[in-house]
């Protein structure tokens, strides 16, 4: 057994997840570096290792214990507002009366469900999107936001990622409609809500073309002491260990 230390900062988080889910993972846990990823097989380091190059993998063997099991054991089934039940996909918990199940993968608690940001985003959504309405993901990584516009009963749902293989493994999983590139790419006034879980850099850089593509802006991904780098006017909503999201 090995893992893998990858270095990766939190908008970049959620991409990652789900490459290394696709690569065969066994588990992974968030480091100060970045997020260390575990792997069973020595004899896939060589491949695993040479699709992770961009993120500056360093290498470590490991003892032989049960890193599955305690991933598992780290992602408990959740309620997230008043509407969404996340539940990992190896959960028999049954779906408190009135919730919508939303199944993640494990490992997108890096930057989606489990994590803070995603979870601001949720609650935003379950407010603003309603049935009918049509809905745009950007940076939509595995999709999961994208999926909780479905489950809300959204009319259209579009998403886009500047990550090729994000993008076909959000539009694998979850079936939506995924286009390789920003909000550039869309038309003026096409959605009714827009939402980007991503760093404040580019938060701030979509911020203004976002008031123009879409009618209400979910922004989050980024830590409260960089909102102003945002630079978007709207309700700053705070969530756990400093996060938040800004809606406008």
């Amino acid at each position: 057994m090995f893992s893998l230390l990858l270095k990766c900062g939190p908008e970049g988080m959620e991409r990652l997840c789900a490459k290394i889910w696709e690569l065969g993972a066994d588990g992974a846990v968030e480091e100060a570096d970045g997020l260390r990823v575990f792997f069973g097989d020595d004899s896939r380091a060589e491949k695993v290792t040479s699709k992770l190059v961009s993120y500056l993998p360093e290498w470590r063997d490991e003892p032989e214990i049960d890193y599955e099991g305690r991933t598992r054991e780290s992602f408990p089934p959740l309620e997230i507002g008043s509407k969404f039940f996340l539940v990992p996909p190896w959960s028999e918990a049954a779906t408190p009366e009135g919730r919508l199940r939303l199944v993640v993968e494990p490992g997108m608690a890096c930057g989606t469900g489990w994590h803070p940001c995603t979870q601001l985003c949720l609650e935003a959504m379950e407010e603003l999107v309603s049935p009918g309405a049509s809905f745009l993901d950007v940076g939509c990584g595995s999709g999961i936001l994208s999926e909780a516009a479905r489950l809300l009963e959204a009319g259209r749902i579009a998403a886009c990622d500047v990550d090729e293989e994000a993008a076909r493994i959000a539009r694998e999983k979850f079936g939506i409609d995924v286009f390789v590139g920003t909000i550039e790419a869309v038309r003026e006034g096409s959605f009714d809500v827009l939402a980007a879980n991503i760093s404040a850099e580019v938060a701030g850089a979509i911020a203004g073309g976002g008031g123009k593509v879409a009618w209400t802006v979910i922004l989050s991904g980024f830590p409260e002491w960089e909102v102003a780098e945002v630079g978007f006017e709207g309700d700053v909503r705070r969530g756990a260990e400093g996060w938040c999201a800004v809606v406008g």
